[in-house]
């Protein structure tokens, strides 16, 4: 066992390091100044063609169809897990109020990088038994002709899926209970397993009419809660904005280093923990998008836009002001108990039992998002065969995960996570040709 832990903090260190978290950003900037700053310039445009546009439109899915704002609400519910709410304690945590800044500044470059990745993966899609599949390993085969390389993806993908999207939210999902509530592990093992499995049974068209009422109603309740906290320390709000802007700028050199160390770090643990909670650039999001009852790449790329805008830059700043403003962040804490303890600052007990509801609800819609996921990289590696099986063993593993101590499955699931960049992000930059704004031009102009 410590041999393996050696090896995977190596490997780890190498996929999160500064050459990889620069690769992730200089993906980003690059599609950004490719697409002319759109998420920016064009903002109102890609929320008019996003939510306003799904008000009027038929939003109903089967099992064969799925609306375009049902695939980014499922996409949504698989990245706005526990890293909304560990993630942003973690990076405040590790890297200072200036992680905040740093995490804004991933998101606004992964929103062209997601964008990317929907674009490509409704281009390259195919019908499987009537249904649209995507994602990077239809692309990495179709459109860089390199098979091996898109095997490479799915193995990554489904491996992540069973760690990271699994056990560790699994695991989130049973501890939380059992603090707030008292609720045995094994109890909550047992209900999860069942509840996991009747929903992913019922394929994506089950699974996405869920997402698509849980995400609004959590978020919305996630939000109002967060602003309670914030509203009642809103005198600090301007102090929590000078802490952010300060400390990402933080030059004061250590032992003659030549950048700033408050600085570093702020960059290092804000853009890891952005893209953990983001997920752009993964190429997690696409296998979702892919599936959505639409012939418009572009309309759908804004979609990816709006996901990574409401999952970084609303939810993950409000929770690190929500930290901020109750100087939270002095205490010493970190993960969980950073984020529980500032509710508990306003909330009281009630603060507590807020956190537990909200990371059961969160990790659960994180269970069943990645559950697709895995099934659709799964899919590929065995050409359709073996579904029923990868399902069974989903639930399974569900069960596992609310008994087991985990932490090495943490560390293992972070290091996979992170693998699934490398072929996805060569893919992107391949073929970065066939993201083109000429074509996004021409498409948010024409009638609809």
């Amino acid at each position: 066992m410590p041999d393996i832990q050696k090896i995977n903090s190596f490997i780890n260190n190498i996929v999160w390091g500064p050459y990889m978290l620069i690769l992730l950003l200089g993906v980003g900037i690059f599609f950004t100044v490719k697409l002319k700053f759109f998420p920016l310039v064009h903002f109102r445009t890609w929320w008019k063609y996003t939510v306003f546009l799904s008000f009027k439109s038929n939003n109903s899915s089967s099992n064969e169809k799925i609306s375009p704002f049902q695939a980014m609400a499922t996409a949504l519910a698989g990245s706005i897990g526990t890293g909304n709410i560990v993630g942003v304690a973690n990076a405040i945590a590790l890297g200072g109020a200036g992680a905040v800044f740093w995490m804004w500044i991933a998101a606004f470059f992964g929103m062209s990088t997601v964008f990317a990745e929907n674009v490509l993966g409704i281009k390259y899609r195919i019908k499987r038994n009537g249904k649209y599949v995507g994602g990077p390993m239809y692309y990495i085969e179709k459109g860089l002709k390199c098979k091996w390389l898109a095997v490479i993806f799915a193995v990554f993908c489904t491996l992540a899926a069973f760690g990271m999207g699994n056990m560790t939210q699994a695991n989130s999902v049973s501890g939380a209970l059992l603090n707030g509530f008292g609720i045995s592990p094994k109890i909550t093992g047992l209900i999860f397993a069942v509840l996991v499995g009747i929903i992913i049974f019922g394929g994506i068209g089950r699974i996405s009419k869920l997402t698509e009422k849980l995400v609004p109603v959590m978020s919305v309740i996630y939000t109002i809660s967060i602003l309670i906290v914030i509203i009642v320390n809103f005198r600090e709000i301007p102090n929590a904005f000078s802490e952010i802007f300060i400390q990402a700028f933080d030059f004061k050199a250590v032992s003659g280093g030549l950048m700033g160390y408050g600085m570093s770090k702020a960059i290092k643990y804000g853009i890891s923990r952005g893209v953990f909670s983001n997920e752009a650039g993964l190429g997690s999001s696409p296998i979702v998008h892919s599936a959505a009852d639409t012939d418009n790449p572009y309309q759908q790329g804004m979609w990816g836009i709006f996901q990574v805008f409401i999952d970084t830059i609303v939810l993950c700043t409000l929770m690190a002001l929500c930290i901020l403003t109750t100087h939270s962040d002095k205490t010493g804490f970190d993960g969980i108990e950073l984020s529980t303890y500032s509710f508990e600052t306003v909330l009281g007990y009630a603060g507590n039992i807020f956190m537990s509801l909200s990371i059961v609800l969160f990790a659960f819609a994180t269970l069943v998002s990645w559950s697709y996921y895995g099934e659709k990289s799964f899919e590929y590696l065995t050409n359709g065969k073996y579904i029923s099986l990868y399902r069974i063993i989903y639930s399974i593993i569900v069960y596992i995960g609310c008994i087991t101590n985990i932490s090495l499955v943490w560390e293992i699931s972070d290091t996979f996570n992170g693998l699934m960049a490398i072929p996805n992000l060569i893919a992107l930059m391949i073929l970065s040709n066939e993201v083109r704004y000429s074509e996004l031009a021409h498409d948010i102009l024409r009638k609809r």
